[in-house]
């Protein structure tokens, strides 16, 4: 890691603008993957979280996929726009697949009946957390991502393309590579509005 905890979570921005040519080694892309796969909490130790990652002709078969499934829906003459920003997406390295493992959360509700309404809150704020500690470990190693929701449009193409188990509900996906054009200043409410403190 090249940057600090701070640093990387305050740098993390949305990168619309990515390309392939990253000057880091998937085995770095893979460490980051899996070290938030194995530290990041979930709720009674669960560990329901999932993650894909797709490089090279993977990558690019995601997003064909994702165009080829919103030009069915999207109208033609709305369509252009759409267009450029899943090219924009394929541009990059690769993408990561955030899923949550509902049998473990089926179980869960079996095993603790009184918080079965509950584990399917807490798996999805798992994933949340999952997202983050992914997004800012990329950051921190140089690269720029986004986080996108095609889901579930594109669920059972994917499923079927990459033999995903069908316990696995896609949550996510987030592509990512060298960026090439920087997000614009980000404008914060006033933090005094936001947090509060009591002694």
């Amino acid at each position: 890691m090249t940057v600090d905890f701070y640093q990387a979570l305050k740098e993390r921005r949305s990168y619309y603008g990515i390309s392939k040519d990253v000057g880091v080694s998937e085995e770095k892309v893979k460490e980051v993957v899996e070290f938030a796969v194995k530290h990041t909490p979930s709720a009674f130790n669960s560990q329901t979280a999932r993650v894909v990652v797709l490089t090279g002709d993977a990558h690019d078969k995601l997003w064909d996929i994702t165009t080829e499934t919103l030009k069915k829906i999207v109208p033609e003459e709305n369509f252009e726009g759409t267009r450029q920003k899943l090219e924009s997406f394929q541009a990059g390295f690769g993408t990561v697949l955030f899923f949550e493992d509902e049998a473990g959360v089926k179980s869960l509700q079996e095993q603790f009946p009184l918080y079965a309404d509950n584990f399917p809150v807490w798996s999805q704020q798992s994933s949340g957390m999952h997202q983050l500690v992914v997004w800012a470990g990329l950051e921190a190693e140089g690269l720029g991502a986004s986080l996108q929701h095609y889901n579930p449009l594109i669920d059972e193409e994917v499923k079927n393309e990459w033999n995903i188990p069908s316990n696995w509900k896609l949550i996510a996906q987030m592509p990512f590579g060298k960026p090439t054009s920087q997000p614009g200043e980000k404008e914060f409410k006033p933090i005094e509005d936001r947090v509060k403190y009591f002694k």
